[in-house]
């Protein structure tokens, strides 16, 4: 049997109200008491079935608020693309010698970005990069001749968001720390997003319950319709 942590269980009221969203907020900022800076995610139920092709939800979004992370960033380009790339504060700079780094166990980095021309050359780490959704991806501007943009997007608040088997988005969108107003506004940017990224497959309610939760406290329901969802 699953053990709940004190800290979930401690929080008395009901689990099943939806709260507005300016209210949800208060109360998973109010229940973060970890000694450190929590995460806050959030978990979007929609209403696709990802084993259609015609119903995936896949994409990027810059949170106006920036995400509270440090994202290291790994970019696969050469030349001046590889100087724009440094430029922009990209911790690992490569090509073949940055496939061999990462064949070798090298994976001290959070996002991966690759100039279209090295894509053949990326394409040798699939089974490495695939597993853990570092992929690159023109879908989500992770494939790009702009790469000096890309890795300024990626570590000024731009997180990629993908719908997993049950229909749901998970996606962590601050720290306990961002005011309510910041979290709030990065929450709407998501929301926003996925809503233009409604498959053309999509029948019926999308976005069908939302929830918030940070690291180690409670999970609080939050009315759509609060959020214009």
């Amino acid at each position: 049997m699953t053990k709940i942590a004190k800290r979930i269980t401690a929080w008395e009221g009901d689990r099943n109200v939806n709260h507005a969203l300016n209210d949800a907020v208060k109360l998973v900022k109010a229940n973060a008491k970890a000694k450190f800076d929590e995460t806050i995610e959030i978990s979007v139920n929609l209403g696709v079935d990802p084993r259609h092709a015609d119903q995936q939800v896949r994409g990027v979004v810059n949170l106006p608020s920036g995400t509270g992370r440090d994202v290291r960033v790994a970019v696969f380009a050469k030349d001046a693309k590889a100087a724009e790339a440094t430029a922009a504060g990209a911790e690992v700079v490569g090509a073949e010698d940055l496939v061999e780094k990462i064949q070798g166990g090298f994976m001290d980095f959070d996002r991966v970005i690759a100039t279209p021309d090295m894509m053949a050359l990326v394409g040798r780490l699939g089974k490495v990069l695939g597993p853990r959704g570092l992929m690159p991806n023109p879908k989500v501007g992770t494939v790009t001749p702009n790469v000096a943009q890309a890795v300024k997007d990626a570590k000024g608040g731009a997180i990629e968001f993908r719908v997993e088997k049950a229909g749901i988005i998970h996606a962590g969108i601050g720290k306990a720390s961002f005011t309510e107003d910041a979290l709030v506004a990065n929450i709407k940017a998501l929301v926003e997003a996925l809503n233009r990224s409604k498959p053309s497959g999509a029948k019926g309610l999308y976005i069908k319950r939302i929830s918030l939760s940070s690291t180690m406290g409670p999970g609080f329901k939050i009315d759509t319709a609060s959020i214009g969802a």
